[in-house]
């Protein structure tokens, strides 16, 4: 992603050493997660175990709360992350159509990373843009009035 460093490669030490500031924390279970995106890119498998012993949970619980909120990944993300508005006044404004567009411009459906890495489309639910819809994040920059021609030059601007 460019936006920010580059993630780590997972290993046990590292998480362990993301995850000791909250070990001891109530409620640390969700900073933890923010803290292990924030360090790998994703939240890996070997972390949610991880997570389940430090915080006494069962991995179904861990799992539930990773698969609840939208913003944690369970797969690394493409070196971009574009982001599609898909709340009611942007799928008023045409935003099924646009996120059809990207999908068919990249080759892949809202969740999915191109084969190359290069780009992951997701789903967001409300940029506050209401007025300027339908909108778009690409890589943290927020985008009003998203027509697929201006996706289009968005998309193909990134290295």
């Amino acid at each position: 992603m460019s936006q920010g460093h580059p993630p780590e490669i997972w290993s046990a030490a590292r998480g362990e050493q993301v995850l000791a500031p909250h070990a001891t924390t109530e409620g640390g279970l969700l900073p933890a997660l923010h803290d292990l995106q924030a360090a790998f890119g994703f939240i890996p498998d070997e972390a949610v175990r991880m997570l389940a012993q430090v915080f006494n949970l069962s991995r179904a619980e861990v799992h539930g709360v990773v698969t609840f909120y939208h913003d944690f990944r369970r797969e690394p993300a493409g070196r971009h992350v574009v982001k599609l508005c898909q709340a009611e006044a942007c799928q008023a404004m045409g935003s099924r159509d646009l996120a059809a567009h990207a999908g068919a411009h990249l080759g892949v459906a809202l969740g999915g990373t191109t084969g190359d890495g290069r780009v992951t489309l997701e789903p967001i639910y409300c940029l506050g843009l209401c007025a300027t819809a339908p909108s778009a994040m690409i890589d943290g920059r927020v985008l009003g009035r998203v027509t697929p021609a201006r996706l289009d030059a968005a998309l193909e601007a990134l290295a």
